[in-house]
């Protein structure tokens, strides 16, 4: 025989208070508005009565879902798993839970992703794919439905966004390389289309300048191993003086290190070498990679807080929250002789 279910008027009784209170201490969102002796006392009667609430018809009543849609440009890229891992720790706190999509970086694949996300009632979005002129964040503006930026941010300035100083990431990139005497420096940019290829192409280039120097730069076709290496080759054909490399991104990085050993060509003696992101197991490749260290976890708390908070206010206020990078000194750079400038 099936138990009676229980309700939140049977807890409130229990425990004699009223079943708004009771209701507000269910609710991870609004536990805070309830005394925590009381908000305890409740949680143990509901526990203790097997309550067991009814979220679908709760969410239907108030027009919402508890669902955040999270959509990366590819999620084998070990760059976002601290993204998400910050962003669920966050939304579970806060009584959501994610939905990922692995959206690629074709706009109309996203937007479709995106329809599907809005057919399930999502109360947000996460974006960590945008371009510098982006048709999805129009797209999303256009239906109301509230956005965050995470790790990209877009040139028109149309929401709110948490990404990691990619100017300042390049300034402590060069300045490393100048301080061990390298003068020659290359850059392997991603994208220019994404705001960290354009942001940190331009930042290596400000760098350079500052040194009096000008640097050889190199656009990858994407952000991955494979782009890296071909990056690489064109730009170890076309210049031959090169004694520093600065990657925009780690896996482009590991592309430059395939073709420098293809090449005979020794890391850090003959060239060395500086990634961005410092993705899991940078430390143990051969040799360690020297990088931009970026607080990626952090940064997916940020932007699943800042989205929270932008559901509950509806505020339309446009927040940037850029965090400050550090640099992480391994293998991959090594003292080199001043030289005299060509």
């Amino acid at each position: 025989m099936n138990r009676p279910i229980t309700t939140i008027k049977q807890i409130a009784d229990a425990t004699g208070v009223h079943p708004s209170t009771v209701s507000r201490a269910l609710d991870p969102k609004k536990r805070h508005l309830v005394a925590d002796d009381v908000a305890k006392r409740i949680v143990a009667q509901a526990e203790a009565l097997d309550y067991q609430p009814n979220r679908l018809a709760a969410n239907l009543r108030l027009g919402r879902s508890d669902l955040i849609g999270v959509l990366l440009p590819d999620i084998a890229n070990p760059v976002f798993a601290p993204i998400l891992g910050g962003i669920a720790e966050v939304l579970s706190a806060q009584g959501y839970a994610p939905i990922v999509a692995d959206a690629g970086n074709a706009s109309s694949q996203q937007i479709c992703f995106v329809e599907r996300l809005l057919s399930q009632r999502v109360d947000g979005l996460i974006l960590a794919t945008v371009s510098q002129d982006d048709e999805l964040v129009g797209f999303c503006i256009q239906r109301g439905l509230p956005v965050i930026l995470v790790n990209r941010s877009e040139a028109r300035d149309r929401v709110s966004s948490v990404v990691s100083d990619d100017d300042m990431g390049m300034r402590l990139a060069v300045d490393h390389l100048v301080g061990l005497g390298h003068r020659r420096i290359a850059h392997v940019a991603g994208p220019l289309s994404t705001s960290t290829g354009a942001l940190r192409r331009d930042g290596f280039e400000r760098a350079m300048s500052h040194h009096g120097l000008r640097g050889v730069v190199r656009e990858a076709t994407g952000y991955t191993r494979e782009a890296g290496a071909q990056a690489a080759e064109h730009l170890l054909a076309a210049t031959h003086d090169v004694t520093a490399i600065v990657a925009a991104n780690d896996l482009l990085a590991l592309g430059v290190l395939d073709v420098l050993k293809q090449r005979g060509l020794r890391c850090p003696e003959d060239i060395s070498l500086v990634g961005h992101n410092d993705m899991p197991l940078m430390d143990v490749v051969s040799p360690p990679l020297t990088t931009v260290r970026i607080e990626h976890r952090e940064m997916g708390r940020i932007a699943a807080k800042m989205l929270a908070e932008r559901i509950k206010s509806g505020s339309p206020e446009i927040r940037h929250v850029v965090l400050r990078p550090e640099l992480v000194v391994r293998g991959s750079t090594a003292l080199r002789a001043v030289e005299a400038d060509a």
